[in-house]
């Protein structure tokens, strides 16, 4: 029986022509900054987002991690929304090493608004905190693949701006809230300081996140990534996935959003599933098993060669990628329509 793994774009797999890629890199020491193929893929990042630099990661919770680290510092204080990855999915790591307090903010929708965001500014007392920075995630992982209009991004860029704040970006998937809303990658990253994206979801390359910013920050950044122990050596092997990711798999994107669209009707039309499929935005959704157990409808679904996470008792996500194409997902469908 064939199975359809539909945990987390996490479990793509290189491509033979990525991996030929991979293969035929040129290497380079990378904690010298010789690594001529990180050094390509650092210089397209830097310039699809159009920022000054960029700086290779071994994991976006690191790339996210190092802001966080360099624009809070120790007590600061980082306005994020209630549900983001920083809060429920990276350790504690912005407390435990960059010594920061992330402080869970109400957004719909996963979306920070200024009105929110404002009743959480503190007086400047001195034995009170300081707010030091504000950190979006688009699209939104726990929210459902949710991404930021482009008037919501401005309103939040320019409550911190009025504010002082430094403005961080999770855009784990960020091509995928481009791809959706039709906003260019640049003018997302416009409205924040700095911004992490991933290579290895739904751009399909086995590792690494990018982070961009100014050279300042990117320079610093360098620093803070060797210090947690992310100085990598000759990982232009790793580099070369990366870059053959950005030129090649962006815009097919839009067949993981069309693909978790049709899963979204289909799972509407069915007597043990609850969903909205006009709330799914991208490649991520989720949906109620009602009175069911999750756990018992993702054992179900595991008998039927359909892999699925169980989030919450009665909640399950589904996560389209380019380990699944649009043949797959008629076939799910048929299968959905059978239990």
């Amino acid at each position: 029986m064939k199975s359809f793994d539909l945990r987390s774009d996490t479990l793509t797999l290189p491509s033979k022509d990525m991996r030929k890629a991979m293969y035929l890199a040129d290497v380079g020491d990378d904690v010298y900054a010789e690594d001529p193929t990180v050094n390509k893929l650092q210089d397209l990042a830097a310039k699809i987002t159009g920022k000054r630099a960029a700086l290779f990661v071994s994991s976006g919770s690191m790339g996210n991690l190092i802001p966080l680290y360099i624009n809070a510092g120790k007590g600061g204080e980082i306005l994020t929304q209630k549900n983001s990855h920083i809060i429920h999915y990276e350790l504690s790591s912005v407390s435990a090493l960059a010594g920061a307090m992330p402080v869970a903010v109400e957004g719909e929708r996963g979306i920070l608004t200024p009105a929110e965001l404002e009743k959480h500014l503190r007086p400047d007392i001195y034995y009170m905190p300081r707010v030091k920075m504000v950190e979006i995630e688009n699209s939104h992982n726990k929210e459902g693949g949710t991404c930021y209009k482009l008037n919501e991004l401005k309103a939040v860029s320019d409550f911190a701006r009025k504010n002082t704040l430094k403005i961080h970006m999770d855009g784990a998937r960020l091509f995928n809230a481009s791809e959706a809303t039709g906003i260019p990658v640049k003018k997302i990253c416009s409205h924040v300081d700095t911004v992490t994206f991933c290579l290895s979801k739904g751009l399909g390359a086995p590792v690494g996140s990018m982070l961009c910013g100014s050279e300042k920050f990117i320079a610093e950044a360098r620093r803070v990534r060797k210090m947690l122990g992310g100085g990598m050596r000759q990982v232009g092997v790793l580099a070369a996935a990366g870059i053959y990711a950005l030129e090649n798999n962006i815009k097919r994107l839009r067949i993981d959003h069309a693909n978790a669209k049709l899963l979204a009707e289909t799972l509407a039309e069915v007597s043990w599933a609850e969903i909205d499929p006009g709330n799914v935005e991208t490649n991520i959704l989720y949906f109620s098993t009602g009175e069911r157990k999750a756990e018992t409808v993702v054992a179900s679904l595991a008998k039927k060669g359909i892999l699925s996470s169980a989030l919450d008792s009665n909640s399950i996500r589904f996560v389209t990628h380019l380990g699944i194409s649009e043949e797959d997902t008629q076939e799910i469908c048929k299968i959905l329509k059978g239990i």
